[in-house]
C-alpha cells in the first residue's frame, strides 16, 4: 500500500490542477478523476505487474501485464482498446518505474482519452 500512497502523493503534486479531487487510495488500487471526464484506476503490484484502466464516458480501455498475449511485441504488457481490440502497449514499459508508466498514461489520456491518435497506427491483434 505504501507504493500506492507514494504515487497518489505524486499524482496530486504533479496533476493537481487537472484533478477533480485528490487521488483516492483503495486497498489495492488508486482511483484518479481527471478534469476531462476520465476516471483512471491503477493497480500496481510491482514494476512488471500492473493494470491501468480508464473510462471516458461509455468507453473503457486498459493496459495490463497479464502474460497471455505472447504474440504481441510488448509482451507481457498490452492494450485493450475501447472497441475491444487488442494492441501492443504504446505507453508503458514492463519493468520501468511505476511512476514513469503511470505518468505516461495520465499525460496521454489528458490529451487523448481514447488513444485515437495511437490506436489507429498500432494495428489490432485478433
Amino acid at each position: 500500500m505504501s507504493l500506492h500512497l507514494d504515487i497518489a502523493s505524486r499524482i496530486d503534486e504533479t496533476y493537481g490542477k487537472r484533478l477533480e479531487g485528490p487521488a483516492e487510495v483503495k486497498l489495492d488500487a488508486l482511483i484518479v478523476h481527471l478534469d476531462n471526464g476520465v476516471t483512471l484506476e491503477a493497480r500496481i503490484a510491482a514494476p512488471n505487474a500492473y493494470a491501468i484502466a480508464w473510462a471516458w464516458g461509455e468507453a473503457e480501455l486498459r493496459i495490463d501485464t497479464a502474460p497471455v498475449h505472447k504474440d504481441l511485441a510488448t509482451f507481457p504488457n498490452h492494450l485493450h482498446a475501447a472497441d475491444g481490440s487488442l494492441h501492443h502497449d504504446p505507453l508503458t514499459r514492463c519493468g520501468a518505474a511505476p511512476w514513469d508508466n503511470l505518468s505516461a498514461v495520465i499525460d496521454c489520456v489528458l490529451k487523448d482519452p481514447l488513444l485515437e491518435g495511437l490506436v489507429g497506427t498500432l494495428g489490432a491483434q485478433s
